[in-house]
């Protein structure tokens, strides 16, 4: 049975069924209809009978070639105590129909995800027969993520709802929109409409390249992930990574000399000014415009590779370290990010921030996503934060497949797919009770100056999060107690090599398969040998799906 990820339990049966071309899908329970319209939109789409397929009342009993949607009103006994039960369902394939039951509607769509992947890819619904199955099934983590940088590059509406759907189908959960850069600011702001009348612009080949989404389209591509059960988590950088926005507004920087949008690539020193109150001003006027728009309960502010040498020579910012009596430029980072979770924090948000947000101390209720190593997660977590695990060691998708020469991806890394399958968002329990570690500020003793050390981080994920022989005590394990911070993993697809929407495909699928298992399913399910014998079904789908990927090799 080549389902991916690997279910958490199933049960073969005898016997079969068979769907004709007149397949009756009955909805039972509040909101169940729409996920019905969604496998009946499915099957209308992907086989030749386009008839047929009805969403009605369920009757005392399904007859033949029906398909039952039960939202229970009463917990199942089965499903309640599983990790994520929102999300958990019962799929059941018998002689006399099929049946999908499950707590919440999510659940429910869950399971339909499973039965497509039963079905073939492409056929007629005419005598289509199913092996009788049971199937209870639920997520490991409820944080099951997609980084898609449209920084970088603008990609398309339609191609964000075709993505999307690839999404569900893997059963992800949540699409991290990182919608801002030095080289494109691509939201739209009612407020600061020069953050795309000039922002969403760069210079390329002697002409100009970008795009934004209006807030009409941003809103179509939310409705879109709400029906699929995604979360779309915005993504606003700051205090780094705003070089559009300085060049919209050069006021908001700590010199003022900014005017146009970055084309090169990497870490810039103009950053926003932490001692201008215009900065802040700028920047909650932003914030609650976001705020309006996505209903996700998080804010993704950045945080990341924020150089401190503008601060450093700037006025404003030395009088705001002497002021809130800092002790440095890193300290003054902690301050910024702290302001804005205060923000965020008043307007019902929860802020997330990668690893770097540490750096100074860590603002109250922040959630951290670990990316450079797992160290900084680690740190976290025993402090008592949420973690999200996306360490490039196992999920930046950006990275080269192979070491072929003519390999689209960032030249200085490869990340291939069974490194990406090795991958476990939670660190090995240490062999005893270690002393605690204070989440200290960046530049103590650090031999990068990152807050992690760099040897610890080299050793800390080479085997899927662990390692062979687990010392006593090291930086990257973690305390059983704390394991339950660790809320999921993501992949992360950064666009600085990945130009076009065929590439971003390519370099996404299958990887997104291996990951899905990985953040999906339990360990003691993971098989690689197992899952590389699934893979061919599964990407049968995708390509169906209109996909490009990765031939498998």
């Amino acid at each position: 049975m080549s389902i991916i990820p690997a279910p958490l339990f199933v049960e073969n049966r005898e016997g079969q069924h068979t769907l004709v071309d007149q397949v009756r899908i009955a909805c039972d329970g509040k909101g169940t209809d729409a996920v019905g319209q969604y496998l009946a939109d499915h099957l209308e789409l992907r086989y030749e009978h386009q008839s047929g397929v009805d969403i009605a009342e369920p009757s005392s009993s399904a007859g033949a070639g029906d398909i039952l949607l039960t939202r229970v009103t009463e917990p199942l006994e089965s499903l309640a105590d599983l990790a994520v039960p929102s999300e958990a369902y019962e799929l059941e394939v018998a002689e006399d129909g099929i049946f999908i039951r499950a707590l919440e509607n999510h659940g429910l769509f869950n399971g339909v995800q499973t039965l497509i992947q039963l079905l073939p890819a492409t056929a007629t619904l005419d005598a289509l027969s199913l092996q009788c199955v049971k199937i209870t099934d639920s997520p490991r983590f409820a944080w099951r993520g997609v980084l898609l940088d449209v920084g970088r590059h603008y990609f398309s509406v339609p191609f964000h709802k075709k993505f999307l759907d690839a999404m569900a189908f893997h059963k992800m959960n949540k699409f991290h929109w990182h919608l801002t850069e030095d080289q494109g600011w691509r939201l739209e702001v009612k407020g600061y409409p020069n953050l795309t009348e000039h922002g969403a612009w760069r210079g390329r080949e002697g002409s100009t390249y970008g795009g934004f989404y209006s807030q009409d389209e941003v809103r179509e591509i939310i409705a879109y992930a709400t029906e699929r059960f995604i979360e779309i988590v915005p993504e606003i950088e700051l205090p780094g990574h705003c070089g559009a926005a300085l060049a919209s507004y050069p006021y908001l920087g700590c010199r003022g000399d900014v005017t146009e949008v970055p084309v090169h690539w990497g870490v810039h020193e103009d950053v926003y000014c932490a001692g201008k109150e215009s900065t802040f001003h700028f920047l909650e006027g932003v914030l609650k415009e976001v705020i309006s728009l996505f209903p996700s309960q998080y804010i993704h502010i950045g945080g990341d590779e924020c150089p401190k040498t503008r601060w450093r020579s700037c006025a404003a910012c030395q009088q705001r370290i002497q002021e809130q009596e800092l002790e440095d430029e890193y300290e003054l980072q902690s301050w910024f990010i702290r302001r804005i979770n205060r923000f965020l924090s008043g307007q019902g948000k929860q802020l997330i921030g990668w690893d770097e947000i540490l750096e100074g101390g860590l603002a109250e209720g922040a959630c951290v996503m670990s990316w450079r190593g797992i160290i900084g997660g680690v740190r976290a977590a025993r402090g008592g934060h949420d973690v999200i695990m996306s360490p490039t060691s196992h999920c930046y998708f950006d990275y080269k497949q192979s070491v072929k020469s003519d390999e689209p991806g960032a030249w200085y890394a490869m990340l291939p797919l069974e490194v990406v399958y090795a991958f476990d968002p939670v660190p090995p329990e240490p062999q005893h009770e270690e002393p605690p570690t204070p989440m200290s500020r960046s530049g103590d003793g650090d031999s990068d100056g990152s807050g992690m050390d760099v040897e610890a981080s080299s050793n800390g994920m080479g085997d899927g999060g662990g390692v062979s022989h687990t010392p006593a005590y090291a930086d990257w394990t973690l305390p059983a107690k704390d394991a339950h911070h660790i809320i999921g993993g993501q992949a992360n697809v950064w666009t600085e090599y990945i130009s076009d929407e065929d590439t971003v495909e390519y370099m996404t699928f299958p990887r997104l398969a291996a990951l899905a298992e990985a953040v999906w399913s339990s360990k003691a399910n993971k098989d690689w040998p197992v899952f590389k014998s699934r893979l061919p079904a599964f990407m049968k789908h995708i390509e169906a799906m209109g996909n490009k990927s990765r031939a498998l090799s």
